[in-house]
C-alpha cells in the first residue's frame, strides 16, 4: 500500500521475513509517523496496511530529489539494512541521510562498528543500549500503541471466546528460545500451578526450527507434571492479534536471560497487567519494582515463583500495579511520543 501523500521522505526497511521485535516496531511505528511524514516501509514480511514500495521504485525513488532539495533519510534497525543504505548511497549515488537504531546490549563485532561509524545518526532504544555504542547517539525508549493496548472490559467472555481456563493467567509471549529464559517460566509455572488449582498460565511465541526440539521438550515437561490443560502453547499470532491475547492476563512475567530492548512489559501493562520482570535489557528501565511489577534476577525459579504467589495470594495488589502499570505507560510509553521523538531526529539530519 502506498502513502497518499507522493513525496516520500523516509524509508524504514525491514529486511527479515520472520516476525521480530524489529518488525514489530515497524509494524506499530510507521502508520503512527506516517500521519505527519511521507514514510514507507521497504523489505519483506509486512502485513498489507503499512505503506511500503517495492525494490523498482526505490531504485527509480533515488534518482529523484525531495521538493525541498533536502536528502530522504534511511532509517535502518538491522546490518543488512545498514549495508544496504551505504550501497545507496555510495555506490549508486542517491541522496539519502543514514539513521540507525541499535537495540543490542552486547558488544558489537568488528564489522557492525564499521557499519555503525558509517551511519549519520544513531538511536540507541535504551540507556542500557547506549553504553555499547562508541559513536554519539540518542536515547528514545520504544512506545506502544495505546488504543490496541488497554483493558478487556468483558474479562470472562475474552477468556472464555479463547478457551483459557482459571481465574488467576499467567502469561509469557515472545520467542521461544533459551535465551528468553520460557524454561524458567515452564519450571516456575510446574512449582506454582499445583498450588493454585484457579490459576493457568500460556506461553504464547514462536520457536524458530533450531528451537523446535527445546519448545517440544517444554510441552513434554508440562504435560509430564499434569499440566498440559493448565500451562498452555497456542502458538504464535500475528503482531496485530497479540494485544488480545495480553487481555487476558492476571500477570505477565518476562523471564529473559538477555534481551535488547524488549515491548512486551509495555504491551502487558498497556492492557493493566503487572509484570514480574527480569533484571536485564531495558527492563529495569520500563517496570518500576514494587510499583507496577517485581524485578528479578534472570534464572532465578525461586524468585519468579515467590514473586507471582503474593499476586495471586493478593487481588488488591494486582489490582492496584495493575492500575499503576496502565497509568505509567500512558504517562511515558505512548507510541505518538516515539514516533515525535524519531521526527526530531529526521529533521535534525534533514538540516545537518
Amino acid at each position: 500500500m502506498l502513502p497518499s501523500n507522493p513525496e516520500i521522505e523516509i524509508i524504514a526497511p525491514n529486511l527479515n521475513r520472520r516476525l521480530s521485535g524489529v518488525t514489530s516496531t515497524i509494524v506499530r511505528l510507521v502508520p503512527v509517523q506516517a500521519r505527519s511524514v511521507g514514510i514507507v516501509s521497504f523489505g519483506v514480511g509486512l502485513p498489507d496496511f503499512i505503506p511500503q514500495i517495492s525494490f523498482a521504485r526505490l531504485l527509480k525513488l533515488g534518482s529523484t530529489d525531495l521538493v525541498s532539495g533536502k536528502p530522504r533519510i534511511w532509517h535502518a534497525r538491522r546490518n543488512l539494512e545498514m549495508l544496504l543504505g551505504l550501497f545507496l548511497k555510495h555506490i549508486l549515488r542517491h541522496s539519502y541521510k543514514l539513521v540507525f537504531t541499535s537495540a543490542s546490549q552486547r558488544n558489537h563485532t568488528a564489522y557492525t562498528k564499521f557499519l555503525i561509524r558509517k551511519m549519520d545518526y544513531v538511536i540507541a532504544t535504551s540507556a542500557a543500549t547506549a553504553k555499547y555504542l562508541e559513536v554519539p547517539n540518542s536515547v528514545i525508549l520504544h512506545g506502544i500503541p495505546l488504543e490496541d493496548f488497554s483493558p478487556v472490559e468483558d474479562l470472562t467472555s475474552a477468556r472464555l471466546a479463547k478457551k483459557v481456563p482459571g481465574k488467576f493467567v499467567i502469561g509469557c509471549f515472545g520467542r521461544i528460545r533459551k535465551q528468553k529464559g520460557t524454561d524458567v517460566f515452564v519450571d516456575a509455572m510446574i512449582d506454582l500451578l499445583p498450588r493454585h488449582p484457579e490459576a493457568s498460565a500460556i506461553i504464547m511465541g514462536r520457536a524458530t526450527e533450531s528451537h523446535a526440539k527445546f519448545l517440544q521438550e517444554l510441552k513434554q515437561k508440562a504435560a509430564a507434571n499434569g499440566l498440559a490443560d493448565r500451562l498452555l502453547f497456542p502458538g504464535e499470532v500475528p503482531v496485530h492479534k497479540i494485544a488480545e491475547w495480553y487481555k487476558l492476563l492476571s500477570l505477565f512475567v518476562a523471564p529473559q536471560r538477555w534481551e535488547g530492548f524488549g515491548l512486551t512489559p509495555l504491551e502487558a501493562m498497556g492492557c493493566a497487567v503487572p509484570v514480574i520482570a527480569t533484571k536485564v535489557g531495558a527492563f529495569p528501565e520500563l517496570v518500576c519494582d514494587g510499583k507496577n511489577g517485581k524485578l528479578i534476577e534472570p534464572g532465578h525459579v525461586k524468585q519468579m515463583v515467590d514473586a507471582a504467589e503474593k499476586y495471586i495470594n493478593n487481588p488488591r495488589l494486582t489490582l492496584e500495579h495493575g492500575e499503576n502499570a496502565l497509568a505509567h505507560v500512558h504517562e511515558f510509553f505512548p507510541i505518538e511520543r516515539e514516533a515525535e521523538e524519531i521526527l526530531k531526529v529526521y529533521k535534525k539530519v534533514q538540516n545537518a
